[in-house]
């Protein structure tokens, strides 16, 4: 079913499809941030402990919005739901870049930025909420340019993180933005529970570069 644009015309297979990558992600999404609550909290500093209970909340939310926007039956509340499930976005991404931010905070450059992409997040979450479905084309375009903005930063995040994290994080960027592609394809069979796959494998590798971020504040 197809109303206000909005495709909702998923068979019984995509929606178990759907579900089944959903609930994947979830409960790794639920075991990871534990164990990365809990080594943050033995080993890490109070900020990186901060940072990230931040971003293990931001993801949380995101993926439990999203499983239960997907897969609730068609109503007046799927609408409501819709709006939450495309506010979360921007959560997620804030909270991503919270603990590689917070390493370098006392670089005044990177503690504007950390300033300034919540600002965005709070902005667009007030767009979604009031103007629901006016920009979901220029949202898409935001929630781009919000991920990859961490190249204006590029020469300070060298400064504030290792090799490896660097790198996950732009693995972890590449995946979202092609899973972005099957988003957009809604003629597509399996099209939503394809990019929620991507979304989920994106997930996972900043999930990688969170743990590689304070392992590393750790170690030095």
């Amino acid at each position: 079913m197809d109303i206000g644009g909005v495709k909702w015309n998923y068979d019984r297979s995509e929606l178990i499809a759907d579900g089944i990558v959903h609930g994947i992600g979830l409960s790794a999404a639920l075991v990871g941030v534990t164990a990365l609550i809990f080594y943050a909290t033995v080993w890490s500093t109070s900020g990186q402990l901060a940072a990230a209970s931040v971003y293990g909340g931001g993801l949380i939310i995101t993926l439990s919005v999203s499983f239960l926007y997907n897969l609730y039956p068609i109503c007046r509340t799927k609408w409501l739901l819709r709006r939450l499930d495309h506010s979360a976005i921007f959560v997620l991404i804030a909270s991503t870049y919270t603990p590689f931010l917070q390493r370098g905070w006392d670089d005044p450059f990177l503690f504007s930025m950390l300033i300034g992409i919540w600002a965005i997040a709070i902005a667009g979450i007030v767009i979604k909420c009031l103007l629901p479905g006016r920009f979901d084309r220029l949202a898409i375009l935001l929630y781009l340019a919000m991920g990859w903005s961490g190249l204006l930063a590029a020469r300070s995040l060298f400064a504030a993180l290792s090799e490896t994290t660097l790198i996950l994080i732009v693995v972890g960027g590449v995946i979202y933005t092609i899973g972005v592609i099957f988003h957009v394809w809604e003629r597509l069979r399996f099209q939503n529970a394809i990019w929620h796959g991507f979304v989920v494998a994106g997930s996972a590798v900043h999930y990688s570069a969170v743990l590689t971020c304070i392992s590393s504040a750790t170690v030095s």
